[in-house]
Formats: structure tokens, sequence, C-alpha cells
């Protein structure tokens, strides 16, 4: 870690003053010696750091004002633990200067394990946690997934890959086209029902633990489409699946769902649809964020899985004629590179 991580040095010392009374609080005696090393890093400022010392194992959250806020985090937590499902508890908390001290859910994560043979037994679990977060009653507790927001997000298409990445500004056709393709999208999404949506729920924010999942990065929970989750969790930034898989899997959580009481259509056909229409919303935001990651934050690295989304979006327009007006938009574009391994 740099001599000069002024964020870690304050870590370190709001630790030496909160740790012994989290440990007189929890019986765990005295505070040990302990080492401290980077347990994870994301893709914004967050980092993590575990915390280790005769067999207890702690995650620290550096959450770093202006640019974070520990506040969802907490508050999001609560309404997930309520809901029965594992997330971290929040031991210790400094919300003014952005530190957090967490459960260890442990250290693999889904996607360092899962394969085709382990994923149906994998998935099935993370169905039933998922329909558990949405059966929780949400009220006025989280921002909602509005018109506002979805356009936004989208947004970050035009404004970052094409014109930032690729050094593009659509012309007047190509314009039309892009707000005929926002319409479509946004539409489906507010017409589904709405659910508690963690917006990230895939395989690198579940931890392999007792009980299986462990829920992380859920602090951007909003109240919105009910096929959002679902759809990220099989078609992710880090993992592809076969289509036939995709589709019965898809079928397995839309069983659930209506048997949890949920209200999904009463026709797989018209959910499955509902899913590929958000899927295309959420992977054109996806790309539009990676490339600001890139020239932005100076993180290039995400870029990589960028031809992964649009082989997703391209295995969507096959069998979507109402997007057929995407598809002559991003045929006008430069061509891309092959989809990585």
């Amino acid at each position: 870690m740099p001599d000069q991580d002024v964020r870690l040095q304050l870590l370190e010392s709001w630790l030496e003053d909160c740790l012994p009374a989290l440990f007189e609080r929890e019986g765990w005696g005295e505070v040990p010696a302990a080492s401290l090393a980077p347990a994870s890093s994301d893709a914004s400022f967050r980092r993590y750091f575990r915390w280790l010392a005769e067999g207890r194992s702690l995650i620290l959250m550096d959450a770093p004002p202006p640019q974070e806020d520990c506040r969802p985090f907490v508050k999001v937590a609560a309404m997930l633990a309520e809901a029965g499902v594992h997330v971290p508890r929040i031991l210790a908390h400094d919300l003014e200067r952005g530190f957090l001290v967490l459960d260890d859910l442990g250290s693999r994560t889904w996607l360092e394990v899962l394969d085709p043979e382990n994923a149906d037994e994998l998935f099935e679990v993370a169905l039933h946690a998922l329909i558990a977060c949405q059966q929780r009653p949400i009220d006025d507790m989280l921002p909602s997934y509005d018109e506002a927001l979805l356009r936004r997000e989208l947004q970050l298409f035009p404004d970052w890959y094409l014109q930032r990445h690729l050094d593009l500004e659509m012309d007047d056709a190509q314009r039309e086209q892009w707000r005929q393709v926002c319409d479509v999208l946004v539409g489906s999404a507010l017409a589904q029902t709405r659910v508690f949506v963690h917006r990230d729920y895939m395989p690198r924010n579940l931890m392999l633990s007792q009980p299986n999942p462990g829920i992380l990065d859920f602090q951007d929970a909003v109240y919105g489409p009910i096929s959002y989750d679902v759809t990220s969790l099989f078609k992710d930034a880090f993992l592809s699946w076969p289509e036939e898989r995709v589709r019965g899997w898809l079928e397995r959580y839309w069983q659930l769902a209506r048997d949890s009481g949920l209200a999904v259509p009463a026709d797989f056909s018209e959910f499955h649809r509902m899913s590929d229409l958000m899927g295309v919303q959420r992977h054109l935001k996806v790309i539009g964020i990676f490339a600001r990651i890139c020239h932005r934050d100076g993180k290039p690295k995400y870029l990589a899985d960028v031809p992964r989304f649009f082989s997703y979006i391209e295995a969507v327009l096959a069998r979507r004629p109402e997007l057929a007006v995407l598809g002559q938009l991003l045929a006008s574009l430069p061509a891309r590179e092959a989809q990585p391994a």
C-alpha cells in the first residue's frame, strides 16, 4: 500500500479507537495484534480491507466522501437482513468519514466457483434469495427506478461510449433512432411490477458462504422493474451462458416468483420479452459506464468486456422485432472487436 495513503492511515487510527468497544460488546475479549490486507476493490472509489487476528476476520470498507456515501449501504443492509437474506452485519461505522467494519462473508465469490456443472444448484439458491428480497415491502424506503433514472442511464451509451470513446457524434437520423430505442426500453421497464432491485445482482457480488449466498454491493438498490435483477444474474460482465440455459433459468425464476405471489405475467413468453428488453437497457448502460470508468477514472480494463454486452444485445435483436431500430443504429457504428473468450 502506498506510503502516503492518507485514507488508510485515518482508517487505522479510527480502528484503534473503535475496536476495543466493539470487542467488548461482542464478548470477544481483548483486541489482538492484527494484519490488514487489501480484500477487494471495484469500479467505484470504494476499497475493502481484511482485518485478520487469531482466527477472527473482519472486513473494513473505505468509502471516501464526497465520492461515496455509506448511508445507503447501512440502510439497505438492514432492509435485506429483515428480509432474511445473508448480508454482512455492520459492526461499527463512521458515516461522516466513510468507514465501516463488517462481518466477513468469506473470500470466494461465486464468480470464482461457478461452472457448468454446479450452475443449476447455485442459481437455484440465488433465485430463492432474490425472491426473498423482492417480497420485502419497500414503501418509500428506496429511490424509485423512474423514467428519469432509466433515461439518464441510457444516455451513458451515447455520451461516453459513442462520443467519448469512439469520438462519434450521432447525426439527426441516428439521434431519432436512439430516441425510439429509449422509448421502447423505458416503456417496457415502467410497465413492469415494481420490487426491490439490487442493480448488480451478479456472481461477482455473491459470496460462497453459510447461509449461501452472501450478498454484497447493494448500496445502489432502488424500487423498480421485477425483471432487472434476474436478468443481471444470468447476463453479467464476466460470465456468459448458452441462451438455452439462460431461458431455462429465467423460466424457473418466473415459476418461483409466481408461486410466491409476486406479480409476474401469466405467460412466461411475456416475462421473457420483459427480461430481454430490460437486459438491453442494462447492457447499453454498462457499455457507457465501462467507457466512463476508462476515460474519467483511468481504469481501462473494463472495456475488455464491452463486446460481451454487444453479444447479449445482438442475441435479443435476433428475436425482438420491436428493437429493429436499435439493430439499424448499431449497424451504422464503427466495427467492434470480437467477443472476448
